[in-house]
């Protein structure tokens, strides 16, 4: 179920992502979405396709953000 809009994503995403954070995750959902839609495409084959593209896109977005000390996510 690829995300078509900020709005669309989970609560926990929306409630603590900043914008840009937002969209850096929905993009690298989306494209992990397509990637992994094969069992053959993911390292552990019993992880379902949604538990994998939300792992790469927390992975993309602590790519360029971390979690502050007060638990509000900051740019590098």
């Amino acid at each position: 179920m690829p995300y078509l809009t900020n709005d669309d994503l989970p609560k926990k995403v929306k409630d603590h992502l900043p914008a840009h954070a937002q969209d850096i995750y929905r993009a690298a959902f989306n494209h992990a979405w397509e990637q992994y839609k094969s069992t053959k495409n993911r390292r552990d084959p019993s992880e379902s396709q949604e538990q994998v593209a939300h792992k790469v896109a927390w992975t993309a977005v602590e790519t360029k953000y971390k979690k502050g000390s007060g638990g509000n996510w900051e740019a590098i």
